[in-house]
């Protein structure tokens, strides 16, 4: 996958607005897969059509949003080589705290790219 280096208009609204719906079940999520001890990084991979990578954790049809919300980890994106295990170290060094910022992974057609979205405070 080629990682364009544009996250546009197109893709910030529609996402930033879908994340105030989403926000807390993610949270919850990467909690449950840090404290499970499954990893420290978890990652959401975001498309509006299924995707096989991770599992389906809410779908756009059952929370009235535009994307479908799967969750995954780090370990498994580098199983599959979209982080690669010489790249690893440095996703490691970029990663956000887990409890402050979500990491999602949209996947548009051809577009790819990681984002970090800040959690709304309590």
């Amino acid at each position: 996958m080629e990682n364009d280096p544009e996250l546009n208009g197109k893709y910030l609204g529609t996402i930033s607005q879908d994340f105030l719906i989403v926000a807390e079940t993610l949270k919850e999520a990467a909690y449950q897969l840090r404290i499970r001890k499954i990893s420290e990084y978890p990652i959401f991979p975001i498309s509006r059509e299924l995707i096989e990578l991770g599992q389906l954790l809410l779908g756009k049809t059952e929370v009235a949003t535009e994307w479908n919300y799967n969750f995954s980890f780090l370990e498994e994106f580098n199983q599959r080589n979209l982080v690669t295990d010489d790249k690893k170290d440095a996703f490691i060094e970029t990663y956000k705290n887990p409890e402050e910022f979500c990491c999602l992974f949209v996947i548009d057609g051809e577009f790819t790219k990681f984002i970090y979205i800040p959690y709304p405070e309590d």
